[in-house]
């Protein structure tokens, strides 16, 4: 399938498709786009939209589009919900409600910075997300 978001991602729209790609849709092609054009390319490429106003797929009162993509494919990992709870914080600025919060938004600034272009940026932050929820496993 394909997905499409806002280009010159950040956090929530990093560990999204980092979601989607482990845990939805191994297959999946993301696609970015100026927020001006998503809904317009979305519908040219018959692609999902994720964390773009008014997506199912997107931020409902506190919660961001990581946790739409969680309950929307029915993903109750306990290690997926703690990731949330860091990627919520960090995306919606409580950088306070969790610990990690502020390093995760640190990173993301980083790489954004490092690898302006998206689709590089992904493919390097995904280890990143791989890390985190491989340490978040160990947790108890």
């Amino acid at each position: 399938m394909k997905w499409i978001t806002r280009s010159h991602v950040h956090v929530d729209r990093v560990a999204c498709p980092w979601l989607i790609e482990r845990f939805v849709d191994s297959q999946a092609e993301i696609l970015f786009a100026a927020d001006s054009l998503v809904e317009k390319i979305g519908r040219e490429e018959n692609a999902i939209p994720f964390d773009v106003e008014d997506a199912e797929l997107g931020h409902h009162g506190g919660d961001c589009t990581f946790r739409a993509i969680l309950k929307k494919y029915d993903l109750d990992d306990p290690t997926l919900l703690k990731l949330a709870d860091i990627v919520n914080a960090a995306d919606t600025g409580n950088l306070n409600a969790h610990p990690y919060a502020a390093g995760l938004e640190a990173v993301a600034r980083g790489f954004s910075l490092m690898f302006p272009n998206d689709d590089e940026n992904l493919e390097h932050q995904f280890f990143v997300y791989d890390a985190l929820y491989a340490a978040l496993k160990c947790e108890k």
